[in-house]
């Protein structure tokens, strides 16, 4: 296992923070890769308990999640992050390999968001030497499925959080850099069709298309989405869809799963409880509703809001002019939000193209955030 401070030269250069970056990125990460998972969380394991941090690893099925406790006064401020990337092992070779580009730093997986654990990794370590009454204490909580709506760690997430003063998450910030306050809900839903094969020729009457079934049942979701008498917008996208297998054949199988986002709670349970209530329109398929995970609407609250004025005058004493605005999309402060404990999110650096080939962050605006979260967790003298 490679050393955290072993291996990083001494002082801060820029450059000593890209090779931790880097060194995240070439571990490739994907969602639901459990032994990828054990292996990025052994490193991070290793670093963060080089600055301080008591580090439990939390096996599930889906990967490795780390709570990592790092001593300091009063109740915790929660940082919150994810080890997985949407990007398939092999990404490094193809479609996205690693390149620093001036200030322009590109690799799968690094603006979303293994620079953002770097933040929280540098912020920690320039704290160390503070004695403990100057330093706010810290609790991380890394999770390994994030990217895929956080089914195994998403339950967990509100006991991680108990006793927790504030949370911050490290998920990319808005182009300009504006941190989050508030974000759309989101749910995936699968929608499953069983019908009746049958050959299509031969004897058609005697099946039942699940194909045509799906169909059908994807426009009426177009109305339920669209309903003018909803309390709120929804975004929809059929991600994926499925079915059959011949085209001389009626097919018996097929299913779509569907992506959801809502501004506001009542809005997604309208939205949730219509798309429970379908029945099917062919006498003899059977529907099957499955929400596959679900992130609360978080509407940002006064205290939110309060919490952002703070880092914002934090930033002002830096020479950093910060502000913060709503979201499109989720993350897992979604639900710490939705709970009433004060959080931001998107102080990972500035960049672009979370999710696609451009992926990138800049190293600038790296350094910027690691000053920002030290000052952020500095207790000033009495």
């Amino acid at each position: 296992m490679t050393t955290y401070l072993a291996d990083r030269a001494l002082g801060d250069s820029s450059d000593d923070i890209i090779a931790l970056v880097r060194e995240l990125v070439l571990l490739e990460t994907p969602s639901r890769d459990s032994a990828a998972s054990a292996r990025i969380a052994e490193l991070l394991a290793g670093w963060f308990t080089e600055v301080g941090g008591a580090v439990h690893q939390a096996p599930t099925s889906a990967g490795v999640d780390l709570v990592i406790d790092v001593p300091g006064t009063g109740a915790p401020v929660l940082l919150i992050g994810h080890t997985d990337t949407v990007w398939p092992v092999g990404t490094l070779e193809g479609a996205v390999p690693w390149s620093v580009d001036g200030d322009v730093v590109r690799g799968p997986g690094a603006y979303d968001m293994k620079a953002g654990i770097v933040v929280m990794l540098e912020a920690l370590r320039a704290l160390q030497p503070l004695p403990l009454d100057r330093r706010r204490a810290v609790r991380v909580v890394l999770v390994a499925d994030e990217e895929i709506g956080s089914p195994e760690s998403g339950p967990l997430l509100a006991e991680r959080a108990r006793g927790a003063a504030a949370a911050i998450g490290f998920e990319s910030p808005h182009p300009d850099g504006a941190l989050k306050i508030g974000r759309r809900g989101s749910a995936r839903v699968r929608l499953t069709v069983t019908g009746r094969s049958a050959h299509a020729a031969l004897d058609p009457e005697h099946g039942i298309s699940a194909v045509d079934e799906l169909v059908d049942q994807l426009l009426r979701l177009r109305e339920i989405v669209s309903d003018p008498g909803l309390p709120g917008p929804v975004l929809s996208n059929v991600g994926t869809i499925t079915g059959g297998a011949r085209t001389n054949v009626v097919p018996a199988h097929a299913e779509a799963e569907i992506g959801l986002r809502f501004t506001d709670p009542a809005t997604e349970s309208t939205v949730l409880r219509a798309l429970s209530a379908l029945t099917p329109v062919r006498d003899g398929a059977i529907l099957a509703i499955e929400v596959l995970s679900a992130r609360p609407a978080w509407q940002a609250s006064p205290d939110d809001a309060a919490l952002l004025d703070r880092i914002a005058t934090i930033g002002d004493g830096l020479g950093q002019r910060i502000t913060g605005r709503p979201a499109a999309g989720a993350g897992d402060t979604n639900l710490l939000g939705a709970l009433g404990l004060p959080t931001v999110d998107g102080f990972g650096p500035r960049g672009g193209g979370a999710h696609a080939v451009d992926e990138h962050f800049l190293r600038s605006a790296l350094r910027e955030r690691v000053d920002l979260l030290r000052a952020v967790l500095t207790i000033p003298a009495a």
